[in-house]
């Protein structure tokens, strides 16, 4: 047991040590080139780590501030974001017993997409507490859908995970329809729209990193501690029932938890796909399919992938930032299509 806790630390902390250095990389990165150097000097002054001891001189003022309070900010909230979607998607997959099990699958994303259109068309651009009234409309429409289904997929006091499946799908051709019925009717928007629904940072600012962090974070406690019960769940309801699980109970409190990360991810970035299908597939291919190594692990390997598309978004192409949605897809669809050669007939769960 010592051994095992030993390795699963060591996983978790050289991946942490990954995430540190890719945030600090691609913080260097973008139109204006920042020295490495200066970034870890500009974050060590800026939140007191040694700032008696860090010489400032020499480093731009245009640089501190696109550090502080550009790319920062960005970066961090992509972080959080991809391990909320990674988590998600890890707790789905063992729910659901499936692999094509994403963060989005009880219609979190076409609610979100219906509610951040209608911001979109009716103008909303103030905001409270960092967000736009896009944002919290967007948040609203993925947390009424999740209801929805939830309780169209209940039958007493259970829960049929292939009727959360079924109706998910429906309520999410009925608002895809309603968007772009809107999409019709209003040209003008259709670019805002579109840009939406592709996903981005690029308003990120540490007022929503500092709100997101308060779910991120007990939501990320919580769903771990149900490794257990999701590793009895993967080997079947019945034999869970015999290890003592509440199967139903754990069901509705894991749907509920990672629905709700789920909108809160998909409201401050837009939908970005294959961040929760591909990096539970990855790391479970890699260290097994033990949910208390792979749920942290997931975490933490959602927030790299991130980091790295979003990284790739902004720097790609000089001076035009490409939606971060199509760079997950474009790195996770090749990948998935290898899975699923590479296992063949063989689970992915």
């Amino acid at each position: 047991m010592n051994l095992y806790r030993k390795m699963y630390r060591t996983k978790i902390f050289i991946l942490l040590l990954l995430l540190l250095f890719f945030i600090l990389f691609s913080i260097t990165l973008g139109d204006v080139k920042i020295p490495f150097t200066d970034t870890v000097k500009i974050i060590l002054n800026k939140f007191g780590f040694l700032s008696s001891k860090i010489d400032m001189g020499g480093i731009k003022k245009s640089n501190i501030f696109i550090v502080l309070n550009i790319r920062l900010p960005r970066i961090l909230l992509a972080c959080l974001v991809g391990s909320m979607l990674s988590l998600v998607g890890t707790s789905y997959q063992a729910i659901f017993k499936n692999p094509m099990a994403d963060p989005f699958v009880m219609g979190v994303s076409s609610g979100a997409a219906f509610g951040a259109t209608i911001g979109i068309l009716l103008h909303f651009n103030k905001g409270i507490i960092g967000f736009g009234l896009t944002s919290i409309l967007a948040f609203g429409g993925a947390l009424l859908t999740t209801f929805i289904v939830y309780n169209l997929a209940r039958v007493g006091s259970k829960i049929s995970t292939t009727s959360i499946l079924l109706a998910g799908i429906v309520m999410s051709s009925l608002l895809s329809s309603g968007i772009s019925l809107m999409m019709i009717f209003n040209h003008d928007e259709l670019a805002k729209i579109i840009s939406w629904t592709l996903g981005s940072f690029n308003g990120a600012n540490w007022t929503q990193i500092v709100v997101i962090l308060i779910p991120a974070v007990v939501g990320t406690l919580f769903l771990t501690t149900f490794a257990r019960e999701l590793n009895a769940i993967v080997m079947g309801e019945e034999q869970a029932q015999n290890l003592g699980v509440n199967v139903e109970r754990t069901k509705k409190v894991i749907l509920i938890t990672a629905s709700f990360l789920a909108a809160c991810a998909v409201s401050v970035s837009g939908i970005i796909g294959f961040v929760g299908l591909i990096v539970p597939h990855l790391f479970r291919l890699i260290l097994g399919s033990d949910h208390r190594i792979l749920l942290p692990v997931s975490v933490v390997g959602g927030a790299i992938f991130l980091v790295i598309c979003d990284t790739l978004a902004r720097t790609i192409l000089n001076g035009i930032e490409i939606p971060v949605g199509i760079i997950t897809s474009i790195c996770g669809g090749p990948f998935f299509l290898y899975l699923l050669k590479r296992n063949g007939r063989k689970k992915l769960i």
